[in-house]
């Protein structure tokens, strides 16, 4: 590779051709701000419409001022990052972006954690030399966002997000000059857009124009309910993320601790998502068994690939964009779900407790999970089977205000008996970890042996897309895994023209999965962090006692006193659903 040197800040740096300044700068430890450059290393999500010019560099040579994030290197370039030049430049596009910007930061939910905010401190911006027309636009509500416009910066970030890495289509720039702003199509609302509220929009949003609907504060109200009996339940990408809002190191597990927090904020009982995990593994890995039972025996009109289903953003992007494919996935709900829906049944019953009197709660790492648990199939008469979902963040903030030591609390043990779990439960937290679940089941189940070995590695990894064959004793079982709404799409596509060979296909549509949910703890575009909750999340699996859902004790406790056998009559009642055609023309009012 062509290699180039160059100059900045007096300091020589080389660098391989086509890097731009910004990156040489980075390599040398100079910091340059940036607002519309966004970029995670590994999984091909960058965004560098150079739009912003807060990044603006003196090239020698040169009359105008150039954005580093777009500008690549040459050899000989001379660049200053820090005269007056351009530090005037900076403040002066700063300013002109405040002056169009509210001042609302006490309330605003990102304050604190605001990139802009940040800056302004960083320029010890005091006042705004600029005054003039101000922005106004409608905040806008959904069950999981909040779409505040008037705060929008252009940086296009959630655009890139939405078309290029999920290629949802939802969110695009609209007009020009002044009343430019990223919008639906037509300005319709969310609801009516092909939106899937995965949240990745919010997730890399640099200020508060994209924010999670808030549920901390009902949930507050329900535990302060003496009438009502408040049940949590948190799933596994959260517990080895939360602690990085505490300080600690990326990765670093803490399921004794979050169980200790929520027990000490007052929920009546704390169980884990991962319990439900392994009852999503005994029903979708019996009908992926059942599909290829029938496949193997000559019937080619079984519907295969069976698609996962455990992923609401995917489950609202194939409704909205293949809507022709809804009747390949699996049926089986989610793991929020299929908890809610055994909670306000069996365990209010075992408890003694009315199901209109019983608060279900779930803590997700995902946005999509508030808009899944509002969704009319998963009521009952009106009351839905969770209530509310709150994100990472979201407890994060809800044990801060409770002034809890998070980092001195003991380690506690998941109430009984859904709390119980097993390592195939917590991989369901990343890419590849649901499929590798169903295999470890369904190998058993089919073949009658062991396993040979319960690790799969070939289904690990963090690439868009992987593929691989899985030997079922003799068998070959061929496996799609996909994360990033983009791939799913080349996959779907795939089934469309006939040319899928899958037999099943994962797919999650966050980057790296749960680990990386619209609702996680920021992580600002370092990739590192990602990886370390991966990594973290399969050091969970290898300390769990027990490591295949079928052995989980409490999960045949429930078939043999309640649920009969899995995807039995009972268990299509409770656990199962269906799928919708969301596809729909905008329709557009010339009056």
């Amino acid at each position: 590779m062509d290699q180039i040197k160059l100059n900045i800040d007096n300091r020589e740096v080389i660098v391989p051709k086509g890097t731009t300044i910004l990156k040489a700068a980075q390599q040398i430890g100079i910091e340059i701000p940036t607002l519309c450059h966004f970029e995670l290393k590994g999984m091909n999500i960058h965004n560098k419409p150079g739009g912003c010019r807060i990044c603006v560099v003196e090239v020698e040579g040169r009359r105008n001022l150039a954005p580093a994030c777009v500008t690549e290197c040459t050899e000989g370039m001379v660049v200053k990052t820090n005269s007056m030049r351009v530090l005037n430049s900076r403040r002066t596009v700063l300013e002109l972006i405040l002056s169009d910007h509210p001042a609302d930061c006490l309330k605003c939910a990102k304050s604190g954690n605001c990139e802009l905010q940040d800056l302004a401190i960083r320029f010890g911006i005091r006042e705004i030399p600029f005054e003039g027309e101000q922005s106004s636009y409608q905040i806008e509500i959904t069950p999981a966002i909040i779409r505040d416009m008037n705060k929008c910066i252009m940086c296009r970030r959630c655009e890139m997000m939405c078309n290029e890495f999920q290629t949802v289509g939802a969110l695009s720039a609209i007009e020009r000059g002044f009343p430019a702003v990223v919008s639906t199509a037509f300005n319709q609302e969310l609801l009516s857009s092909p939106c899937t509220f995965c949240g990745q929009c919010v997730a890399v949003c640099p200020v508060g124009a994209l924010t999670e609907v808030d549920h901390t504060p009902k949930v507050v109200r329900a535990i302060a309910d003496e009438r009502k009996t408040v049940v949590v339940q948190v799933a596994p990408a959260v517990r080895v993320a939360l602690g990085e809002e505490f300080g600690m190191k990326p990765g670093t597990i803490v399921t004794g601790k979050l169980t200790s927090a929520l027990k000490q904020l007052g929920f009546d009982y704390v169980f884990d998502t991962d319990w439900s995990a392994d009852l999503t593994i005994m029903e979708e890995g019996t009908e992926l068994i059942a599909r290829l039972t029938k496949y193997l025996n000559g019937d080619k009109d079984v519907k295969l690939p069976l698609l996962t289903s455990c992923c609401p953003a995917w489950v609202n992007f194939f409704e909205h964009q293949f809507p022709n494919l809804r009747e390949i996935p699996s049926t089986a709900k989610s793991p929020q779900q299929m908890f809610g829906a055994i909670a306000k049944s069996y365990f209010a019953d075992k408890i003694g407790v009315n199901r209109e009197n019983m608060i279900v709660v779930s803590v997700m790492p995902c946005l999509a999970k508030k808009y899944e648990c509002g969704r009319d199939e998963f009521k009952v008469n009106g009351n839905p089977d969770v209530d509310y979902s709150i994100s990472t963040r979201e407890l994060a903030h809800l044990i801060k205000s409770a002034n809890i030591d998070f980092n001195a609390l003991p380690e506690v043990e998941f109430d009984s008996p859904l709390g119980e779990s097993t390592g195939a439960g917590v991989i369901f937290g990343t890419t590849g970890g649901v499929i590798e679940a169903a295999c470890r089941t369904a190998y058993e189940l089919i073949t009658k042996k062991p396993l040979p070995k319960i690790d799969f590695k070939e289904l690990r990894g963090l690439e868009g897309i992987r593929k691989a064959t899985i030997n079922f004793d003799g068998v070959e079982i061929n496996i799609g895994i996909a994360h990033g709404l983009s791939n799913a799409r080349k996959l779907l596509e795939e089934i469309e023209r006939g040319e899928s060979q899958f037999h099943a296909i994962e797919v999650m549509a966050c980057p790296g999965g749960c680990i990386d949910g619209g609702g996680q703890p920021l992580h600002h575009g370092n990739s590192d962090i990602i990886k370390a909750r991966w990594e973290a999340i399969y050091e969970a699996d290898r300390n769990m006692p027990i490591r295949k859902s079928h052995e989980n004790p409490s999960i045949q406790a429930i078939y043999k006193e309640f649920l009969g056998e899995p995807c039995g009559h009972k268990s299509h009642e409770l656990l199962h659903t269906h799928y919708f055609d969301r596809k729909k023309a905008i329709e557009i009012d010339l009056d």
